[in-house]
């Protein structure tokens, strides 16, 4: 069962609540409100409002268990843009753009399978993800030299294209 929550016409450009919004896509309602809790980013008192929406929508609609309950999808979307102008040198004007966001979250419960020895909750999509990586057959010694050097990168980590952080 999905449950969908939206918020219309957040008054933050969709650039900046897509950081927020990365940060607690698939992870489960407990763990995501932990997250957003020890975030300091403007966008975080809305997603907070939206995931507390979407819950009461799961508890009182749909009769779902909280702690069952995880993060399927979230998307950020561009909203109507509000268009000001600013003046400039030699009687110009440049224009100025407002952004807006919508955002639409959807959240799902974890499926249970029927099994002969009773009923068993399936795992989420992060611990599948964590199985997998456990599973992979590790590299040879040789190669793990290869790309150890590699991996390391000094300098700042990139959010966005154009600015690190």
């Amino acid at each position: 069962m999905q449950v969908i929550a939206k918020l219309k016409n957040l008054r933050i450009a969709p650039r900046k609540v897509r950081l927020a919004a990365n940060l607690i896509r698939g992870k489960s309602l407990n763990h995501a409100q932990v997250l957003l809790n020890f975030s300091f980013k403007k966008t975080v008192m809305p997603m907070k409002k939206l995931l507390d929406q979407g819950l009461a929508n799961a508890e009182n609609n749909f009769q779902m268990d909280r702690d069952s309950l995880y993060i399927s999808e979230i998307f950020v979307d561009e909203g109507q843009k509000i268009k000001r102008s600013r003046a400039r040198a030699k009687g110009r004007a440049a224009e100025i753009q407002k952004k807006r966001s919508h955002i639409t979250l959807i959240l799902e419960g974890k499926k249970k399978e029927i099994s002969q020895t009773g009923v068993v909750e399936s795992k989420s999509k992060e611990a599948k993800l964590k199985e997998k990586v456990k599973n992979k057959s590790k590299l040879p010694k040789f190669e793990e030299r290869k790309f150890a050097k590699s991996k390391k990168k000094i300098g700042l980590k990139r959010e966005y294209k154009r600015k690190a952080f």
